[in-house]
């Protein structure tokens, strides 16, 4: 090497040895070459696949959807082979995924009522169609995205403020799903929507979700308001029923009294009327006597003189210290100690005013009374 001779390698032999050496050097060499050939072309033509995933085989351009898992084969350079995922998948819409704060040029929105609220949204979807999904579209979860947030202003738009953060996200929810399901049909790339769900919904300002706070906290003692006047009426209904119900029988049992009583009156003037046809003057003295026994024991005369003194004349209890004829007394009770002369008028004048009936022997008494006293 330095100075000496060169030495010749195997190939560099003269004659048919070397040209035989060099033969088989190449053939060796194709061998590899061929084998490492075979090895990436056998590499490229096997794939496997799982049971979450869909294998779309394109051959000359003819796509053929492979769905069963496990070891398949294709063309190299031939066939060409795309994946897609079964299973659900999904994104969010009006916030960020890593630190979950508010995009607001995603979920910044106007209420029918004319008020500003921060609402997102969580958009589940899954792959039917593998062969649309890959080539109806050059980017479907893009169109569905926009689809989504479309019809979600859209329908926030119907809304007031309170039933977009409170009462109304389920009728929310369900209005926009309907939506994006029917326009999907209608574009038909491939997807399906699984479900749309309000992730968060509150107002832009702290003041006005302070505001929303108090609403609710009204709306809470709203109710309990409410629950406690249905249980004081349902209290107070049974309590009124029962008295009206004895009300009303009470009423009943005097009403039945009443006519009774009636019916009672009504047969003793149809007796007592009997026997006035039979003995009409004797049936009209009786009732007459009747009548002033009724009357005279509570009743009370007076009579005033001509000197403006009075005189009180009944009840008859009072009319005791005058001697008569036979032996009995009677006091009128003359302010004045006047006789009893006067004090027989005054009896006279009573039994007139007490309504006596002419002939009936009241003038005779009286005067057989001032007799006496004389």
């Amino acid at each position: 090497m330095f100075g000496g001779k060169k030495n010749k390698g195997v190939y560099d032999q003269p004659g048919p040895e070397g040209k035989k050496n060099r033969v088989k050097a190449g053939k060796s060499v194709g061998i590899i070459v061929m084998f490492f050939l075979a090895l990436y072309l056998f590499a490229g033509s096997v794939y496997t696949l799982k049971e979450n995933e869909y294998a779309v085989v394109t051959t000359f351009g003819m796509p053929d959807v492979v769905e069963e898992s496990g070891i398949h084969f294709k063309i190299p350079y031939i066939q060409e082979l795309k994946k897609v995922p079964k299973t659900i998948n999904g994104f969010p819409i009006g916030y960020e995924t890593n630190s979950e704060d508010f995009l607001d040029k995603e979920s910044f929105m106007i209420t029918r009522d004319y008020n500003f609220v921060n609402v997102d949204f969580y958009v589940a979807y899954r792959v039917t169609d593998p062969i649309k999904y890959l080539y109806s579209s050059e980017d479907p979860i893009a169109i569905l995205k926009n689809l989504t947030q479309s019809y979600i202003r859209d329908t926030i738009g119907l809304y007031d403020v309170d039933s977009v953060i409170t009462t109304g996200k389920n009728e929310i929810q369900a209005s926009i799903k309907d939506k994006i399901v029917v326009r999907l049909e209608q574009e038909d790339i491939g997807i399906q929507l699984v479900n749309i769900t309000i992730q968060d919904a509150e107002p832009p300002t702290q003041e006005v979700i302070n505001a929303f706070k108090n609403v609710e906290n009204a709306k809470q003692g709203k109710e309990t308001s409410i629950n406690r006047a249905n249980q004081k009426r349902n209290e107070d209904i049974p309590a009124a029923r029962a008295a009206a119900d004895e009300t009303v029988k009470t009423a009943q049992a005097q009403a039945k009294e009443r006519v009774n009583e009636a019916k009672g009156q009504t047969a003793r003037l149809n007796e007592l009327y009997a026997e006035y046809q039979k003995y009409p003057l004797i049936t009209k003295q009786r009732m007459f006597y009747e009548t002033m026994e009724e009357i005279l024991p509570g009743m009370k005369i007076i009579i005033e003189r001509s000197d403006g003194t009075t005189q009180t004349m009944l009840p008859l209890e009072s009319f005791t210290g005058t001697s008569f004829g036979n032996g009995s007394s009677l006091s009128f009770g003359v302010a004045n100690g006047q006789g009893a002369s006067q004090g027989a008028d005054g009896a006279a004048s009573g039994r007139q005013a007490a309504g006596t009936p002419e002939g009936s022997g009241g003038g005779e008494d009286a005067g057989s009374g001032q007799d006496s006293q004389e």
